[in-house]
């Protein structure tokens, strides 16, 4: 039995996670695997802000935004796959280990983000995540990172 892979549009990940521009970093969450797995795109453009500064003459993405963006991949995956749709959760990053970084991310680059849960489970606060961050195959960025998922009293089922 094959179990049908959710995906997350860009109003669907604004239901899931508070991030907003010019935070927002990324575009859709394909490929949800309930809340094991999923891969995320972010379309970089040069009409970001980080460009602005980073660095002038040669836009390069900053790599804690290429990190950053893997976890929101894997917020939207967990709150996708446990119907954290206008529950108003919060996921506070705890730890960021074994962070490597392979390939410049710049404009026109679309950066394809897998994320796998390697610590968590539907009730569990604290979830540990690897990720890969690509571009067009080429590994830009791996890393593995820790997150609490913090929900209201009013969004947890019981």
């Amino acid at each position: 039995m094959t179990e049908t892979l959710q995906t997350a549009d860009i109003a669907r990940i604004q239901r899931i996670i508070p991030h907003r521009y010019p935070f927002l970093l990324v575009d859709k969450v394909v490929d949800i695997d309930g809340y094991s797995s999923g891969r995320g795109i972010k379309n970089v453009t040069m009409n970001e802000p980080h460009f602005q500064g980073h660095f002038p003459g040669k836009p390069i993405m900053p790599g804690v935004t290429i990190v950053e963006a893997m976890a929101q991949t894997a917020g939207v995956m967990v709150g996708a796959a446990l119907g954290l749709e206008d529950k108003n959760a919060l996921i506070y990053f705890m730890s960021i280990e074994k962070a490597k970084f392979r390939r410049m991310v710049v404009p026109g680059d679309v950066l394809e983000l897998q994320v796998e849960t390697l610590r968590g489970k539907p009730g569990a606060k604290m979830w540990k995540f690897g990720g890969k961050a690509t571009v067009d195959g080429d590994l830009a960025c791996e890393a593995e990172f820790m997150a609490m998922l913090d929900l209201p009293a009013d969004a947890v089922e019981g």
